[in-house]
C-alpha cells in the first residue's frame, strides 16, 4: 500500500495499486507535453493506477555541451503548470541546485534529485527544507544500501516524503546493470521504491557524446521489478522517441505504454496474492 500522504497532498486514488511517473524526459513543446499527458491519463484512469507527470524543464547533465537542455525556464515550468491545471495530475520536474528549488517548487508536487547528484547534502536538504516530496534517484556509482544515508539527509530536515529509485548501475563503460536484490535492500528503510524501467536501459555516452539504449529491454526488466517488488514505476515515453531531444535511444513509445501498463498490473497482482512482495 502506497502512503496515505499521496492521498493527501497529491490526491492520488487507488493507493492500492503500484504508482506510475511518466512522460517525456524534457519539455519539448506544448503540443508534446499535452498528447502525452492527456493519453497517459486516460490510460492510468482506465487502469485505475495513480499517475504523475514527469518532465525535466532543464536537462543540467547532458554529455555533450551541444546537446539540448531546454525551450527556455520560464516557457517550460508554465507548460508544466498549464498540464497540471488542465489535467488535475501531480507534476515531477528535476532539481539541479539549490537556487532552483524553490523555482521547480512553485509548481512541482515532486522535486527529483537526479542520480549524478544523489549525494550532494546541501541539494537533498534544500529539497526536502521545501515540504515537497523528494525522489532520490539511485546514483549509478552507489550500492544500494547508501541510499539509507541519502534518504536520512532529507528526513533530517523533518521532511519523510521520500522516494528512493533505482535506474541501474555502472556495469563497465557504457553500460548499465540492474542488482533486482537493491529493490528489497532500499524498501527495508520504509520509504516508497519506485523502478526507473527507461533509465536502466540507457548506454551511456554511447556514440559521440550521445547516449544509446536498448529500449527493447524495457518490458521484461519493468515485469521484473514487478515481481521483486516496487511501489511504482518511472517511465519516460514520448510519441515519437526517434525525434525527442533527449534520450531519445531509451525511451518507450507513447502507443506502447497501455500494453505494458497492463502486463506490470498482471504481475504486480500476482505477486501480491502470493505474497511473493516483501
Amino acid at each position: 500500500m502506497l502512503p496515505s500522504y499521496l492521498h493527501k497532498e497529491l490526491k492520488l486514488k487507488n493507493l492500492s495499486n503500484f504508482l506510475l511517473i511518466s512522460g517525456p524526459c524534457v519539455v519539448e513543446t506544448r503540443s508534446i507535453a499535452f498528447r502525452t499527458c492527456e493519453t497517459l491519463k486516460e490510460i492510468t484512469d482506465k487502469l485505475k493506477i495513480p499517475f504523475i507527470y514527469k518532465s525535466s524543464y532543464i536537462k543540467a547533465n547532458r554529455t555533450s555541451s551541444g546537446s539540448f537542455r531546454t525551450i527556455g525556464i520560464e516557457k517550460s515550468l508554465q507548460i508544466l503548470s498549464d498540464i497540471k491545471k488542465e489535467f488535475g495530475v501531480p507534476i515531477l520536474t528535476d532539481i539541479h541546485s539549490e537556487i532552483e528549488v524553490e523555482i521547480a517548487a512553485e509548481v512541482a508536487d515532486v522535486l527529483q534529485i537526479p542520480a549524478f547528484l544523489s549525494r550532494q547534502t546541501e541539494l537533498l536538504e534544500a529539497a526536502g527544507e521545501s515540504g515537497k516530496i523528494v525522489n532520490i534517484k539511485k546514483g549509478q556509482f552507489l550500492a544500494p544500501e547508501d541510499m539509507k544515508y541519502q534518504a536520512e539527509k532529507v528526513a533530517a530536515t523533518g521532511n519523510r516524503k521520500i522516494f528512493l529509485t533505482e535506474r541501474g548501475s555502472t556495469f563497465g563503460y557504457n553500460n548499465l546493470v540492474v542488482d533486482m536484490r537493491g529493490l528489497v535492500i532500499m524498501r527495508r528503510f520504509g520509504y516508497p521504491v519506485i523502478f526507473d524501467a527507461t533509465h536502466s536501459i540507457q548506454m551511456p555516452s554511447k556514440d559521440k557524446g550521445v547516449s544509446g539504449g536498448t529500449p527493447e529491454f524495457i518490458p521484461s526488466l519493468a515485469r521484473a521489478a514487478a515481481a521483486v517488488g516496487v511501489d511504482g514505476f518511472f517511465i519516460e515515453t514520448h510519441p515519437e522517441p526517434k525525434k525527442a531531444l533527449s534520450d531519445a535511444s531509451s525511451m518507450i513509445k507513447l502507443d506502447k505504454m497501455e500494453e505494458l501498463l497492463k502486463q506490470l498490473k498482471e504481475t504486480f497482482n500476482i505477486s501480491k496474492k502470493y505474497n511473493l512482495i516483501a
